[in-house]
């Protein structure tokens, strides 16, 4: 009985990721097709439309926008949605996490430097971070709690979308060579994936 269960569970943790994965991505692609289709169909026809045209739009439109965002006089007109979005109360806030989330897990705006071990006080114990800013920035809201031989670091929880920003001198932190997607894995996951990565001095 006991191996029954044990080989249960241990399908379970095969099968369960690989089906949530697979229905969230069926789910977003869903999403875009049925949202996008009766857009081409009025522009295209039904007889020039094709199921996945419509996802192949979006890929193609996100590439373009990607693109063309690169040049100042263009990237204004798509940061003007984000910008209208900002002012309005409750939907500023889904932005703005959504936002940071996915420049955090794309690694935008970091360093190589950025994932960082954090020595706790007075503790051998020390805790995976992303420097998310570091002291001395101009106009910066979070840079300027904070001197030029501080971080602000977050800490992510294991097995939960959320952690802790703290503010700690420099001396308290070691870099580490690794992604802060990949940190954010390795932590969420309680250390129980497969990502490896090796210190740096």
């Amino acid at each position: 009985m006991k191996l029954l269960i044990q080989s249960l569970l241990k399908g379970l943790a095969i099968i369960l990721p690989l089906v949530i994965t697979i229905e969230i991505f069926r789910w977003l692609l869903q999403t875009i097709e049925s949202a996008l289709a009766p857009l081409l169909q009025l522009v295209l026809n039904n007889d020039w439309y094709y199921p996945g045209m419509a996802l192949l739009s979006f890929i193609f439109l996100c590439t373009v926008v990607g693109f063309s965002a690169r040049w100042r006089g263009i990237s204004w007109l798509w940061e003007l949605p984000g910008k209208i979005l900002m002012k309005i109360p409750g939907a500023s806030q889904i932005y703005g996490i959504l936002q940071d989330l996915m420049e955090l897990m794309s690694g935008k705006n970091f360093a190589d430097e950025s994932v960082v071990l954090v020595k706790l006080p007075q503790s051998d114990v020390e805790l995976i971070g992303i420097v998310t800013k570091k002291g001395g920035i101009k106009d910066d809201r979070m840079s300027s709690l904070m001197s030029d031989e501080q971080l602000a670091v977050f800490l992510p929880m294991a097995y939960n979308v959320g952690g802790y920003t703290i503010i700690v001198p420099k001396s308290c932190t070691k870099s580490i060579d690794m992604k802060p997607a990949e940190a954010l894995q390795l932590v969420l996951s309680g250390g129980l994936g497969k990502s490896n990565a090796s210190s740096r001095s």
